[in-house]
């Protein structure tokens, strides 16, 4: 019952993200090396999943080990520079072939119906063509790549109306030219393409690693794009993933919001990554020049002058200047052209390994976006750095919107004895907590 429990809980609290997706458009990369692994059944039936739920699929098909693999049992060299493989003329009828394969096997799969699977009854429609335009790299650096290119247009057009007919559009590494010829591209370059010209909602590329991390090991949930540049200017990162990573900063640069990097190697990662809060991957984020940081003592007035209608309303307890001052360390803040717009405070206790979730303001000029979801993430990581296992907040008038973020309500018992002590039972503040 247990494991029933969790499942229906768990669709329940999907449901705000499954709304939120319908109707968007994903173009999702799966590189060659996902066709190999023992999760890629699982990925197709989750791509089944994402059409039934309404939501327009570009898919973008890789195929490099193939390839190699193809190259060497005709002993033929294959040499890759600057990411892009060097294709000579004698070796595109192998590289075509490979990549047809690979497409093949991709279309067999999402084609699947049977009775007692997850593709029972799906009846997806794969479309494919000639909607990659390429033209050639030509010579770089005195070096001929031959039948290798890149995108010169994706075409928008034909693909949204392969959508709007409720077709799965599935678009090769191949590109064509208005002349006849054919061109070996990357995928990252393709899917790139594909999501800024299509002004797709998100770029998702499956990799092999689980996502970023940092130096200490830790996967970043989330990076902005100028984070992610310092990242790959160290050249710490595995091709596939370094490639990845600099497609998906490419995308977001050119207005695509939101895009992610998940492993082939989970079973549900992209589910997770969509539909939970906590997602599974790295997501990389447009550079904002929004700032969320820690407080200072220089930003005690514009918190005053945020918190105070809050304040004069009875939503939060009212604060003066001193005891901000005091407890400036506590806060986060979210500046904007040097003005603080948002405000939140973390107080831990520590022999309980929880933490009071306090002072969440957004100024009202700036509610409605996603503020308030940033300061909750910020304030989120900086608990954990700090051992703690739970959140809790007390509050009057905004229970739905932490509820909507993972809180459930919880009774004064539950609360540090500190935290218990200090409870105005005039305010009757409800109570919420989270794990972490």
């Amino acid at each position: 019952m247990s494991d029933e429990r969790n499942y229906v809980d768990w669709f329940r609290h999907s449901s705000p993200y499954i709304n939120a997706h319908r109707g968007k458009t994903l173009v999702i990369l799966i590189p060659g090396e996902a066709f190999e692994s023992p999760n890629f059944p699982n990925i197709i039936h989750d791509l089944a999943l994402l059409d039934s739920l309404g939501i327009r699929l570009v898919l973008i098909q890789g195929a490099r080990p193939q390839i190699s693999r193809a190259l060497a049992n005709r002993h033929l060299s294959s040499v890759i520079e600057d990411g892009y493989r060097v294709t000579p003329h004698d070796q595109l009828i192998d590289i075509i072939q490979a990549s047809a394969a690979v497409r093949v096997q991709l279309e067999a799969q999402l084609s699947m119906g049977l009775s007692n699977t997850p593709m029972a009854n799906a009846g997806l429609k794969v479309c494919s063509g000639n909607y990659v335009i390429a033209r050639p790299l030509g010579v770089v650096d005195g070096i001929d790549y031959g039948h290798s290119g890149e995108v010169r247009r994706i075409d928008s057009e034909a693909i949204f109306r392969l959508l709007e007919d409720d077709n799965m559009v599935l678009l090769p590494h191949l590109g064509f030219s208005p002349t006849g010829e054919v061109f070996n591209l990357k995928a990252e370059d393709v899917a790139t393409q594909a999501a800024i010209q299509l002004k797709a909602d998100k770029l998702i590329i499956f990799t092999e690693d689980e996502g970023i991390f940092d130096d200490e090991g830790q996967l970043y949930s989330e990076l902005l794009a100028n984070q992610a540049d310092g990242i790959l200017a160290k050249h710490s990162l595995s091709f596939p993933t370094h490639s990845a990573l600099e497609a998906c900063v490419m995308a977001v640069r050119a207005l695509v919001p939101r895009s992610h990097i998940i492993s082939f190697n989970e079973n549900g990662g992209l589910l997770s990554e969509l539909f939970t809060r906590d997602g599974s991957g790295t997501m990389i984020d447009e550079d904002s020049y929004e700032k969320l940081r820690g407080a200072s003592i220089d930003d005690v007035g514009g918190m005053m002058q945020l918190l105070a209608p809050l304040e004069e309303k009875g939503i939060l307890v009212r604060r003066s200047r001193e005891l901000l001052e005091n407890e400036v360390e506590r806060f986060q803040v979210i500046e904007r052209d040097g003005a603080i717009v948002a405000c939140a405070a973390l107080y831990p206790f520590e022999q309980e390994r929880s933490g009071e979730l306090a002072c969440v303001a957004v100024s009202p000029e700036y509610r409605g976006s996603n503020r308030g979801e940033r300061l909750l993430k910020g304030l989120e990581r900086e608990a954990k750095n700090l051992g703690l296992d739970t959140l809790f907040l007390l509050t009057t008038r905004t229970a739905h919107w932490f509820i909507e973020r993972g809180f459930r309500e919880t009774t004064l018992a539950s609360l540090p004895a500190k935290k218990q002590a200090l409870y105005n039972y005039q305010r009757n503040s409800k109570i919420f907590s989270k794990r972490l």
